[in-house]
């Protein structure tokens, strides 16, 4: 071994925590020291801040100091503890032979190691095992405790779904974000798009959690995310760490925890079903019916039946089932009739109250968000002017809380007018029912394009079987069906 005169200093912290309470400057501090009474010259600092210690051969600030040492430049390397040099026994016994194929030290100060001697070199790989043991037994237990805490209800670390909230260890719904989760899947229904659900959003001035635009990955997230019915997955994903990528993992180990429900399992059924039936082209939607049912008949087995001759006949490929068109549509008309006819009018006017406070609650919450943007602007104006921000970083900060004020000033008198709206429809409740009665009346004189759009509007599924038939409706809302609201369903 050639005699240390000139030495580098190596300092790692793995976590940006680390880095703020186990000071970087205080390792350095703590090896100069040491440098010093040993007569050592530093010629380099080596710096590894937030860089976890399981694999950092391959880091820029490595291959610089290897390349010290291979050059000559330093002659050994300092470091406070060997957990700070790599944590996996493979890169510390591939660090050590490095350094002695050079003829350089590694010199840890809390293990007391110097590999120039045969004593050292064993101490150095008997510490190296314990250290990536002692990694591996807290990984497993960390693990461990996973389960067991999701399984109790607790928080597994990261921010919740959007529409809820920690509160200690209570999992509750976020009153500010609800409404905005409430109305993408409304807008969701209506569209049948998520880059159009998206679009609605912003332009109602709504954002997600940080300040974000609403983008179709988002909003497809959000409709596929079962916890707004209510079932609160935990322990489904783990990390493989590479690049922080997240696997799921196998059903067996989730935990399916209940949890406050924003919206009816109906709702957020329907939209998965239409992300089913969009994601497996099952159908393209848009498309001109020729049949009154098109598209909305099953067979028993789960397959879709479609017309396929001139025959005439929804026919299922798999299992050859089929019945005439004019049956199904004489029978489905018997049971529109008893659907129309049969509407609660207690379920009804209950349902037109939840909606209307609904739309109050989003109303108060949208106009305080407002304010609170207004404000924030106003308060940026004087830093501007007494020059504590500069021009460009005043228009960064204040472009953005301008552009969703007047996204905000736009869409709060079309919810003041969808309140007004649904009060009037309150109101005349009797009329509306009398109204639904009497569809089933004017049947017969209707257009084709108009009975499609009611059947798709209120059929949830035709499943035939090879005796019985299945017809399931969904419950006529207090306003959405049938007449245009101006703040779910504007147009984008």
């Amino acid at each position: 071994m050639v005699e240390i005169k000139n030495i580098g200093i190596w300092i790692r912290v793995s976590t940006d925590m680390q880095v703020k309470d186990e000071s970087p400057e205080h390792h350095e501090k703590r090896a100069r020291q040491y440098t010093e009474l040993k007569g050592w010259n530093v010629v380099e600092v080596y710096r590894l801040d937030a860089v976890s210690g399981k694999a950092v051969m391959h880091h820029p600030e490595t291959q610089r100091m290897l390349k010290d040492i291979r050059s000559g430049r330093i002659q050994g390397l300092v470091f406070s503890k060997l957990a700070r040099l790599a944590r996996s026994t493979k890169e510390l016994l591939e660090f050590a032979d490095i350094f002695r194929k050079e003829e350089a030290h590694l010199i840890s100060l809390a293990e007391q190691i110097d590999t120039s001697s045969a004593a050292g070199r064993l101490f150095f790989t008997i510490i190296s095992a314990m250290a990536e043991w002692e990694r591996e037994e807290i990984s497993s237990r960390v693990a461990a405790s996973v389960s067991v805490r999701a399984k109790l209800g607790k928080s597994l670390g990261g921010q919740p779904t959007f529409g809820y909230k920690w509160e200690g260890n209570e999992f509750r719904i976020d009153e500010k974000e609800a409404p905005v989760r409430r109305l993408l899947y409304q807008i969701f229904i209506k569209h049948q798009r998520k880059k159009t659900t998206a679009d609605v959003l912003n332009k109602l001035g709504h954002r997600t959690r940080n300040g974000a635009e609403f983008s179709d990955t988002t909003v497809h997230r959000l409709l596929r995310d079962a916890t707004a019915k209510g079932e609160r997955r935990a322990n489904y994903t783990k990390s493989t760490g590479d690049n922080k990528q997240w696997t799921i993992k196998p059903q067996e180990e989730w935990v399916v925890l209940e949890c406050p429900a924003i919206i009816d399992a109906e709702t957020w059924n329907k939209c998965n079903q239409i992300l089913d039936e969009q994601e497996a082209k099952r159908t393209k939607l848009g498309r001109k019916s020729e049949y009154l049912l098109t598209g909305l008949v099953n067979c028993i087995c789960g397959t879709k039946m479609y017309v396929r001759s001139t025959a005439k006949n929804f026919d299922c490929k798999s299992c050859k089932n089929r019945i005439a068109v004019s049956d199904l549509d004489e029978i489905y008309q018997e049971n529109l009739k008893g659907y129309l006819t049969n509407i609660n009018p207690i379920t009804y006017v209950t349902e037109a109250e939840a909606e209307l406070r609904e739309k109050q609650q989003l109303y108060s919450l949208t106009n305080a968000k407002r304010s609170a943007l207004y404000k924030q602007m106003t308060d940026l104006v004087p830093l501007r002017l007494n020059g504590e921000l500069s021009q460009e970083h005043f228009a960064t900060m204040y472009k953005p809380l301008e552009l969703q004020v007047e996204q905000l000033d736009e869409s709060l008198p079309a919810l003041l007018a969808e309140i007004d709206f649904r009060t009037i429809q309150l109101a005349s409740s009797d009329v509306v029912l009398t109204e639904a009665k009497a569809l089933y009346e004017q049947w017969a004189n209707m257009q084709f394009e108009q009975k499609r759009a009611i059947v798709e509007t209120i059929t949830e599924e035709i499943t035939i079987d090879k005796r019985d038939i299945t017809i399931t409706l969904a419950y006529l809302p207090s306003f959405t069906k049938g007449q245009t609201s101006p703040h779910d369903f504007m147009d984008s």
